[in-house]
């Protein structure tokens, strides 16, 4: 396979976590050819000339019309807020690129279809930035489960919480507007939901309670504007193969950083993870002498691939922008028509049906059954 010609739209904390991916991709993995950081966009020239000089890109606009119409560019890389994705994702594969858009797809569900009506049309490869699947650790829990190794699970509970908007006097910005989307569900709650649809396939039936802790945030003029969408939700759901599940987000969680506590409890023992701690997961295996029953902690090592692309030795960590490479490295694979882990807009449609159905469960006060 050719080299591919990468264009990045949005330059932001994710723009960059793309960028140094498709940077890095070549040297960890080795068996992709190296991509070609072509084109560039951002709001206006100056910041985008600024962003393609350090993150590597031949050329830059203020126009991401301009780098979807670029014939070198055989991949965007969509990383704008939420609201932007619809328009700038369907542009691209009707271009005829492939896409690599930042989640969650849309704040509207029908810009998320069409989307995916887009891709399909399209023929080309367009997936969800869902890195967190792609760690080592959560490829083994997978492996664990689907072995029996803790029995038949029967009940899961996911949270995530986060404190950067745990402060009431944080100035309102756009991630408080509704057309942002829900809130704390659709912001970072699909993060679980993705590990949830990796372990155990997708939500079945929700019902949903959300809340404002704040009801208004202040503006930088001094004047008070009205918190649009809910900082918190909690969300009890049913997952194939009769599992009980609950799913509590938080975005105004002090002391949390980047919390996704996963409990898995099963009839022969029990799996835990928590995010703030990637590069580890506790197993407990109801099995021998009760004496000597308990939680074992288990490190991160290069017996589970592909940590071992990255660093030779056990307990020594990888981090968030690794699983970004690992995912590139997925979506470079699928492009080539090989099997490849990633959430394509087919399965990112359906978390956001899930995510549809839990407000819809809020607003109607009742269980919402999600179909197929």
């Amino acid at each position: 396979m050719k080299s591919l010609g990468v264009g990045l739209i949005g330059t932001g904390y994710m723009g960059k976590c793309h960028a140094l991916a498709w940077n890095a991709v070549k040297t960890v993995f080795g068996d992709v050819e190296r991509p070609r950081l072509v084109h560039l966009a951002e709001a206006n020239a100056d910041l985008a000339k600024a962003r393609g000089d350090e993150f590597g890109f031949e050329k830059a606009t203020a126009d991401w019309r301009e780098l979807i119409a670029d014939p070198e560019v055989d991949i965007v890389s969509v990383t704008t807020p939420n609201q932007f994705h619809p328009e700038m994702a369907i542009a691209a594969l009707e271009a005829g690129k492939h896409v690599w858009c930042e989640k969650p797809m849309a704040p509207a569900y029908a810009d998320a279809e069409r989307m995916l009506s887009a891709a399909k049309a399209s023929g080309k490869v367009a997936i969800l930035g869902y890195n967190y699947i792609q760690n080592p650790v959560m490829r083994h829990i997978k492996a664990l489960i689907g072995e029996g190794a803790i029995g038949e699970v029967n009940h899961v509970r996911v949270e995530m919480d986060e404190d950067f908007m745990a402060d009431p006097e944080g100035l309102f910005y756009w991630k408080s507007e509704l057309a942002s989307g829900y809130g704390a569900l659709d912001d970072f709650a699909v993060h679980p939901l993705s590990l949830l649809w990796f372990l155990f396939g997708h939500v079945e039936a929700v019902i949903t309670d959300m809340t404002k802790p704040y009801a208004e945030r202040p503006l930088k003029d001094g004047r008070r504007r009205a918190v649009e969408n809910h900082d918190l939700a909690n969300v009890l759901m049913r997952l194939g193969g009769g599992i009980s599940a609950v799913l509590m987000a938080n975005r105004s969680a002090w002391g949390r950083k980047g919390r996704i506590a996963l409990q898995i409890f099963g009839s022969k023992g029990s799996i835990v993870y928590d995010q703030e701690r990637m590069n580890e997961f506790e197993l407990y295996q109801a099995d021998g002498r009760q004496t000597e029953q308990g939680f074992r902690r288990i490190l991160a090592a290069p017996a589970h691939q592909p940590y071992d692309r990255f660093i030779p030795a056990p307990g020594h960590g990888l981090g968030f922008n690794d699983l970004k490479i690992i995912e590139c490295r997925e979506l470079i694979r699928a492009i080539s028509g090989d099997k490849a882990s990633v959430v394509s807009f087919v399965d990112g449609l359906r978390i956001e049906k899930s995510v549809h159905a839990m407000a819809q469960s809020f607003h109607e006060r009742r269980w919402v059954e999600i179909s197929a």
